[in-house]
This record gives structure tokens, sequence and C-alpha cells, in this order.
């Protein structure tokens, strides 16, 4: 079942992969939508969940997401839960209409643990209790803003917010409810990450920081290359949308960006375990790639 499940994510991957490998390099960002939600003033995460992009306003708001419908900027449903989190800072798909909400930020390096909630979302307004996990560093807090689900395997990986470097933790393949979740230190990151999203087939990352993005390699977390972004007032936000990953910024009726993955993109992501599993099978059938 499992190589089952790898082949058909690469298979729903396929013709995004081959149209980023194909994108134009340097192409110009655009304006995908405008938020016009009044209550989005400090947008910092985001995620596309079931064709909607959900957001989350900074810490010291209370425990709610947006799901808004990027055909018009208008928020089509909100999803509220208590009690309030501390410091919500980052987003992450967490199946389907469901999102991993990261209260992870400790600016003060002061929480013996944080945690990560999987809330409902999708259009109209619901009040839920969410299912909630705590995780814990092994090496003492850290303030973090960077949350990423695998797309494959679900397996969570936190980011920390380093100001020459940060650092990847992985959470364990199955939470539990009911006792801490121990951290494991994976890879290294660049400095002032404020956000990051997996790439289709897993097999790259996208980190973004205020100013500019990176592309790792996963499971390695080894750079591949970065560029430059357009200039946000205070850019928190990345998620990927079809072949152009969207960025958002902290403000009221704040514009999200489309901007297109660079070519190397595609070929990065050819390199997960699910692209292994479809070009094992297709050689072994006598099927062309």
């Amino acid at each position: 079942m499992r190589g089952r499940a790898l082949l058909a994510a690469a298979v729903v991957a396929a013709p995004f992969l081959m149209g980023a490998a194909a994108g134009p390099p340097g192409a110009a960002d655009r304006t995908a939508f405008r938020f016009g939600d009044p209550e989005i003033v400090e947008s910092s995460g985001l995620a596309v969940v079931d064709r909607l992009v959900v957001t989350t306003n900074d810490s010291g708001d209370s425990g709610r997401v947006f799901a808004v419908d990027p055909a018009t900027g208008r928020t089509a449903g909100t999803t509220s839960w208590t009690p309030e989190p501390l410091d919500v800072e980052a987003l992450a798909p967490a199946g389907r209409a469901h999102v991993w909400v990261g209260d992870i930020g400790d600016n003060r390096h002061v929480r013996d643990s944080v945690d990560v909630l999987r809330v409902p979302v999708g259009r109209g307004d619901l009040t839920t209790t969410p299912e909630s996990y705590e995780l814990v560093y092994p090496d003492g807090p850290r303030d973090a803003e960077a949350l990423v689900s695998h797309p494959l395997t679900g397996r969570l990986h936190v980011i920390t917010k380093g100001v020459f470097a940060g650092t990847v933790y992985a959470a364990p393949l199955r939470l539990s409810p009911d006792r801490p979740n121990r951290l494991e230190e994976v890879g290294e990151a660049p400095g002032l990450v404020t956000d990051a999203t997996f790439l289709p087939g897993g097999g790259g990352v996208v980190v973004r920081t205020y100013s500019r993005a990176y592309l790792a390699a996963f499971p390695s977390w080894q750079e591949v290359s970065s560029w430059d972004l357009p200039s946000q007032d205070q850019g928190e936000g990345v998620a990927l949308s079809g072949r152009d990953l969207l960025l958002s910024t902290e403000g009221a009726r704040s514009r999200v960006l489309a901007v297109p993955l660079p070519p190397e993109a595609g070929a990065t992501d050819l390199r997960s375990p699910a692209w292994t599993a479809l070009r094992w099978l297709a050689t072994a059938r006598g099927i062309p790639l």
C-alpha cells in the first residue's frame, strides 16, 4: 500500500513538475489577490487547502484561521477555537479540509514546549476544539516561524528563526496527544526564516526570509539555489499554488503576490521517493518517462 501511495502521489505531481522544470526564469511577480477581510491584519502563514488559501494573524490574535477564496480575496470561512494560543506563527496542510496551526513563536526563548493544532477549515464559520500536540526541542527553547508537513508521509518539520542561521527539527512520524513529542534535529536553514513549503513530490522545500527564497533538497536540507523575493513590508507567508509561490505580508488589506518557481525546482522534486518509485515501475514495465 505504501508503494501505491507513493506512485499515486508522483503521478498527481507529474504535470506540475514538468511545468516547473520548463518554466521561464526571472518571470515577473504579480498580484494573485488582495485580502479583503479587515480582520486579516498580520498574515503570518499560508497554506493552500482544497483550493482555498488559509492564513492566520501573527501573535496577539485569538485562536482563529481564515479560509480565503483566491478568486476574490474574500474570506469564505473562519475557524475559531479556545483556549487562545500563545504565539501562532505558521500553517501547513494537514490533509483534506484541515491545516496544522503552529503555535511555535518564542521571541524571548522562554517556552518549555510549543504546540501544533490540527484545525478543520473550509467555507462557512466554524467553532471547534482542535486536536493539540505538544512539541519539545532537544536542546532548549527556540523561536520559530516555519512549519511544514511532508506531502507523502505527513511528517511535520519546524524551522527555527535564528538571526544568522536556523535549525530544522523533525517531529515524530506519529504524534502523541497524551505526552510531549520530542523533536529531532535533522538539518540547517538560513537565518531569519519566516515560512516554508514543500514541493508536491516531497523532494524539495522552499524556505523564505523577509527578502529571499531558498530551495533546499529533501531530506538532506542542502541548499540548491536562492533568489530575491519582491519587496514586501514584512513578508511572512509562503505557499505553493500550482506552479507559483504565493507570498503574503503583514498589513491590512495586503496583497498576496504570485512568483514562479525557478526551473531547478522541478529537477529537485524529481529526486523525491515518489518519483524514484515511479521511474522504477516505468522501467520495469518498459514505459518511457
